[in-house]
């Protein structure tokens, strides 16, 4: 039952992640901790942060991740599949209607409207992460003072470095890392 479920699930989000795994973050928290109690919210930003530094889509990576969390190497494979199936039966069709009429101005329209549903899911991710990362919750907290200030200043620190001086941002996340390991068994 519970490799259906993760089957059913991973389809889904691979039905509906359109504009790739960043967009596809909210559907695999709502999928993952809310629906089904397989992970706590903690966990869920592990398994992304693990997903987003591995090669590979991220939300394959997520899914093979939290199938192996729920279910072992049987649960990797089939979330994997469910959430990559979708996507192969979609692209083939799009594909192919796709060369057929894309000189039309309905598909470029279609296209273009699709554009900024993409930009606020991947907003709704990152806002769902910075507040996990400052507060420690997934809400807000009624008062502003729980927020972690460690935190708060790696995220400044690295947001200047990446706006100031242009630096590659795989420098600045391997410098967070180490800045939060040295503040973190310091305080």
């Amino acid at each position: 039952m519970i490799y259906l479920e993760l089957f059913w699930s991973f389809v889904q989000i691979g039905l509906f992640s359109i504009g790739g795994g960043y967009a596809a973050m909210p559907l695999i928290q709502y999928q993952a901790v809310d629906l089904h109690p397989w992970l706590t919210m903690t966990q869920f930003a592990d398994i992304m942060t693990i997903a987003e530094m591995t090669p590979g889509p991220v939300a394959v990576n997520s899914a093979t991740f939290v199938g192996i969390q729920v279910a072992g190497i049987p649960g990797a494979v089939v979330a994997t599949v469910g959430c990559i199936l979708p996507s192969c039966v979609i692209v083939t069709l799009l594909a192919y209607l796709y060369y057929r009429f894309r000189g039309l101005t309905i598909v470029q329209g279609v296209l273009a409207g699709l554009r900024p549903a993409v930009v606020a899911m991947i907003a709704s991710a990152g806002i769902s992460l910075a507040i996990l990362s400052f507060y420690g919750q997934r809400a807000l907290p009624e008062s502003l003072g729980g927020i972690n200030k460690i935190s708060l200043v790696i995220f400044a620190a690295g947001l200047f470095i990446l706006r100031k001086w242009k630096a590659n941002p795989i420098y600045v996340m391997a410098g967070a890392g180490l800045a939060g390991v040295l503040l973190y068994s310091i305080f």
